[in-house]
């Protein structure tokens, strides 16, 4: 391969990688308008997102915890970049040849885009325009990146870009030149649009203002301070910091949606029908704080997939009783903003007064990716059957009719949270001096309560730990223990048993279908 063609093979790279740029970005933009939904970029990463296995979802979520959605997205650039690229040095040969993946890729993501819930076909001009936009550089670029003159016959012996089309054997400066800055243009032009889609973006959803301008109606039993004796660790706070509280849903992008144009429906089998805006939510019913904590599926044995707060909202127990729910209802199907759904045990939401639709977290209004401006908040359930951020409907209904988001991939309808404990302290792997070491860590069966946290060195004796006071059974418990370290090797273990006398298996289980189970265990070195 010659130095020229090795040279045309990379100016047709940087074809393909700016047109695909601005493509991009100019969809980004026009987005920023249409709205969310018609992002083709993001409609992709749904889709991933919805067609991907559990046990790849399950994977995501314990190998990069919060930063799922960033890999997701790297990994699809990456791909976009190299098809791009590719593309570009194969448009250098022959044109049409160069264009069959990214017709096939545009075609992929206008499909994309109808398939997201609540879309028309007016969300696909986002990418029309992009792709217009997109082609019609992609064209101009590769030309230029061939030596080819617009309208210029391609000759048998330039078939690889060695010889211009003038076949003169060299390649015109000018057009060197005016592809380099093309290609300088078109990425600058390409960041400028993204840029631009983002404010553009911001400034017509901005629900920022909302959040900081909103006034927290008063709770009936406010709960501000945390429950004395409840920590037994310093560090180790009873509530979790709204910043801290871990985060796992399907949204690639976070909603930004208004409490001043929030609204809720209630229907399905339900004698009511009911519509309810932020003022209704806040003025109809009592408002109540609850200490709840939540678990996510995904949590491994001994993970971090937990959380506990004071959430503040009304009941669902209310709402339902208002809407009047039909006796051959079993479920309640929840619906975010963004489409995903949920399946909850009706009996779950009206035996107790705990479930809520929430507003406030830690006693402020739920920060964005947390749910703002409502929420629902289920003690006892794992969140991808109870835990709808931005939620917008709930439909009374039957499991027999209605199926939730994560049902059809592999988990459980129902899905109670596990007993469950771990060891925060001391940290697996850790290096111990010898004598008094404190053990300690966290226990939780939300709904029930713990009663006791007992702990093994190696092969020895269950021991009780020092439990913390907790509020009431919804929360998690943190416990103690004392431990006389001798050198050498040692194997610490934990389990848990709860109010109504179950003690925790040391079986273990997957988390897909229902929750991973088994006894939480760390190595440590004491010298």
């Amino acid at each position: 391969m010659t130095t020229t063609s090795h040279h045309t093979r990379t100016r047709g790279a940087l074809a393909g990688l700016v047109a695909a740029a601005l493509l991009l970005g100019t969809a980004t933009a026009a987005a920023a308008v249409v709205g969310r939904g018609s992002d083709p970029f993001l409609a992709v990463g749904d889709t991933v997102v919805r067609l991907s296995p559990p046990v790849l979802t399950s994977f995501a979520i314990e190998t990069f915890g919060s930063y799922d959605k960033l890999v997701l997205f790297v990994g699809i650039g990456v791909v976009l970049a190299l098809v791009a690229a590719g593309s570009g040095v194969l448009a250098t040969r022959r044109l049409a040849l160069g264009l069959v993946a990214p017709v096939g890729l545009v075609l992929a993501a206008g499909a994309a885009v109808l398939a997201a819930p609540a879309t028309t076909v007016t969300d696909l001009l986002p990418l029309l325009v992009g792709t217009a936009v997109g082609a019609t550089a992609f064209v101009l670029l590769v030309r230029l990146a061939a030596g080819r003159r617009r309208g210029a016959p391609v000759r048998a012996d330039d078939a690889d870009g060695t010889t211009a089309a003038d076949g003169t054997g060299a390649r015109p400066p000018a057009s060197r030149r005016l592809f380099l800055g093309l290609v300088g243009a078109g990425a600058a032009a390409s960041a400028g649009l993204v840029a631009a889609g983002q404010v553009l973006g911001r400034t017509l959803r901005d629900a920022t203002a909302s959040r900081d301008g909103l006034a927290l109606p008063p709770a009936s039993n406010s709960l501000d301070d945390v429950p004395t004796g409840a920590e037994l660790v310093e560090g180790a706070p009873f509530r979790t910091p709204n910043a801290d509280f871990y985060r796992v849903d399907t949204a690639l992008t976070v909603p930004q949606e208004s409490a001043e144009d929030w609204v809720v429906r209630v229907h399905g089998l339900v004698d009511r029908p009911l519509e309810l805006d932020w003022a209704a939510l806040t003025t109809r019913f009592e408002v109540v704080d609850r200490e709840i904590t939540l678990v996510c599926v995904s949590n491994p044995v001994g993970g971090e997939l937990a959380g506990n707060a004071v959430w503040r909202g009304i009941r669902l127990a209310d709402v339902l009783a208002e809407a009047g729910v039909d006796p051959r209802a079993d479920m309640v199907l929840s619906t975010s903003v963004d489409g995903w759904t949920a399946s909850t045990p009706l009996e779950a939401l009206v035996d107790t007064d705990d479930p809520l639709l929430a507003f406030a977290m830690n006693g402020e209004p739920l920060p964005f990716e947390h749910g703002f401006p409502v929420r629902m908040v289920v003690p006892g359930l794992y969140g991808y059957v109870s835990a709808t951020k931005w939620v917008t409907d709930l439909k009374v209904t039957t499991f027999a009719e209605d199926e939730a988001y994560w049902t059809p991939r592999g988990y459980a309808a129902e899905a109670p949270v596990k007993i469950a404990s771990r060891i925060e302290l001391p940290a697996s792997f850790a290096q111990l001096d010898a004598g008094p070491v404190v053990v300690a860590g966290t226990a939780w069966h939300p709904g029930v309560g713990i009663d006791t946290v007992e702990v093994r060195v190696d092969d020895g004796d269950w021991q009780p730990a020092e439990l913390g006071e907790v509020p009431g059974p919804t929360t998690w418990r943190q416990w103690r223990f004392e431990w006389d370290a001798e050198p050498g090797q040692h194997t610490l273990r934990v389990r848990a048993t709860d109010a109504e006398g179950e003690v925790q298996t040391d079986e273990r289980a997957e988390i897909a279908p229902d929750g991973s189970s088994g006894w939480h265990s760390v190595v440590v070195t004491v010298t």
